[in-house]
């Protein structure tokens, strides 16, 4: 079984910064592609940064300049960092992972996701 865990939300002041983490552990091959996603009461969830099958990031447009994702291979972790936060950044944020289990069948799971709140 693959599990993936968010880690690292909570309270930051408008202006901070903060850093998520995402962890998949389980029998799998290999990650194929990532994704940090949020959604904010009453609103769908929107795709904040994530890299493709080819390791090329890309990031929504409300949060470029402001947010670097990385990824390690080797441990099966990705990180989301994201500076000068603001209110509208607070959401619930999920990550996702494109994953090739061992029977080589790719398949997307998500985790529990993890609250950001922004406010002084």
């Amino acid at each position: 079984q693959v599990r993936i865990v968010e880690s690292g939300g909570g309270l930051v002041q408008p202006g901070g910064s903060l850093t998520l983490s995402c962890a998949a552990s389980g029998s799998f091959w290999t990650i194929y592609a990532w994704g940090w996603y949020r959604q904010s009461p009453g609103q769908e969830r929107e795709l904040v940064a994530g890299f493709d099958g080819d390791s090329f990031p890309s990031y929504a447009n409300s949060v470029k300049g402001r947010a670097t994702i990385s990824r390690d291979n080797a441990k099966n972790i990705m990180t989301l960092q994201m500076n000068s936060l603001k209110p509208e950044d607070t959401a619930v944020y999920f990550c996702s992972a494109e994953v090739q289990g061992m029977n080589l069948e790719n398949r997307i799971l998500w985790g529990q996701g993890t609250q950001v709140t922004v406010a002084s």
